[in-house]
């Protein structure tokens, strides 16, 4: 670990007489794109955890926050029952790929000292407010011994868990608090090497299909393009049989995909290429078409070339379908959910981002939970800061990963660095809500 240290430090002193970074206008259909900085290393910067202690995350006007889950092990995405029960799956994947190069090492080092030392848990846990006061008293382990669950999807009395291996099922019935058997294998995952481990998940409208958003094994294929094989993509995998195929691809690490309510769109929040700047590459909301081809590794933002990858595919750049949606350069979006009019006015129509921060910035980015308003189905102005406050003082005590909308007007948000769930509501008098029903 010594050598590590001594690495990392080397690191951060070849970057001290750096000029700071600013943060340019990259938000919505048309971002700044500058040009691209490929320096020796990246500009990093260690979260640097603390307790949150009497502290709470932000949140606007007319709303509060709530811890309703602590001490989880290691929370990534969450998903509200029909019965208003809360399934978290809580687990960390990854961490077999071998590194190939000296900066390798420093990044790695860097992003480990802004993450939980709690060991993931491997498990789903749910939670259950039985009287509708906001405080989910219930709590018991649904399922164990999982492979860092993500992605979850419930359709009809079938429960989906996307693993970082495979995609597996539990039957399911309103009110069950524990599976009583094994999971069911539907189908494996890409899951060689594993750099970009989470398997994001996402049910059609119709019920037939999920959707798996399945991460690149690299940042711009320097371990070859071999192990690229079925990454970097998004998988459409038939229920009943298994059978999958490939969606749409070029997509770096789609790390949540959520289907749009009324128009049954497929949408995903999608982690761009570092090493080009601290403003390069923009991290991206964007609908997801079949068939389309959105850039990774040959191009970025459209017709932007990347000729770091070799060998290079020159006819793929015009090819690359553009982002609907800019939330960033560095942002880190690992959750996303369409609200419902329950949140809000100011919230009633849009999607939430939860945006777990960056890393190899000077001045970190991201860190918190923002509102993409929507209109006409598409994405309308700039983003709105819902939950933030996970950073102050050059500490970190939180950070947001999936998120979760509650039809009853509740924004469920997790956070993998102080292992809590929180919830979001509109205020009231009364504070309260109708106990759900089917308990």
């Amino acid at each position: 670990m010594t050598g590590k240290i001594l690495l990392a430090a080397a690191a951060l002193a070849l970057m001290s007489g750096c000029g700071r970074e600013e943060e340019v206008d990259q938000y919505g259909a048309t971002p700044t794109l500058p040009e691209a900085n490929r320096g020796l290393l990246p500009s990093m910067t260690i979260a640097d955890p603390a307790g949150w202690g009497d502290r709470r995350p932000v949140v606007p006007s007319g709303y509060q926050i709530a811890a309703i889950a602590t001490d989880l092990k290691i929370p990534r995405q969450s998903l509200v029952l029909p019965n208003g029960d809360i399934l978290v799956a809580e687990g960390k994947g990854g961490g077999d790929a071998p590194v190939m190069r000296p900066k390798d090492m420093i990044a790695g080092f860097i992003k480990k000292k802004g993450t939980s030392s709690v060991k993931g848990g491997d498990r789903l846990t749910l939670l259950r407010d039985a009287d509708g006061d906001g405080v989910y008293e219930g709590r018991t382990v649904f399922a164990e011994k999982l492979n860092a669950p993500y992605g979850l999807a419930l359709i009809g009395n079938r429960l989906f868990v996307a693993n970082q291996d495979a995609l597996v099922y539990f039957d399911y019935q309103p009110g069950q608090t524990r599976a009583d058997r094994a999971p069911v294998l539907l189908t494996k995952l890409p899951a060689e090497i594993n750099h970009h481990w989470t398997k994001a998940l996402a049910a059609s409208a119709d019920g037939r299909f999920l959707y798996v958003g399945i991460g690149s094994n690299s940042n711009i294929g320097e371990r070859g393009m071999a192990v690229e094989e079925e990454r970097a993509m998004v998988w459409e995998v038939d229920v009943e049989t298994g059978a999958s195929r490939r969606f749409a691809t070029g997509l770096r690490n789609p790390t949540a995909l959520a289907v749009q309510p009324g128009i049954g769109e497929l949408w995903a929040v999608v982690n761009e290429r570092d090493e080009l700047g601290a403003n390069l590459v923009p991290d991206y909301l964007t609908s997801v078409r079949q068939g389309a081809f959105y850039g990774w590794p040959y191009a970025y933002w459209g017709s932007n070339p990347d000729r770091r990858v070799q060998p290079f595919k020159e006819e793929m750049v015009g090819k690359t379908v553009r982002p609907d949606y800019s939330l960033g350069s560095h942002t880190a979006p690992l959750g996303l959910a369409f609200s419902t009019a329950a949140m809000g006015g100011p919230f009633a129509e849009g999607a939430f981002v939860g945006m777990h921060g960056s890393w190899n910035r000077e001045v970190p980015v991201g860190y918190k939970v923002v509102f993409v308003p929507f209109r006409g189905g598409h994405p309308a102005g700039k983003p709105v800061d819902v939950v933030t406050g996970f950073q102050a003082d050059g500490k970190t005590f939180g950070r947001p990963v999936g998120v979760t909308v509650d039809p009853r007007g509740a924004l469920i948000v997790a956070d993998d660095l102080s292992n809590t769930l929180w919830r979001v509501t509109p205020t009231s008098p009364s504070g309260a809500r109708p106990a759900p029903a089917d308990l």
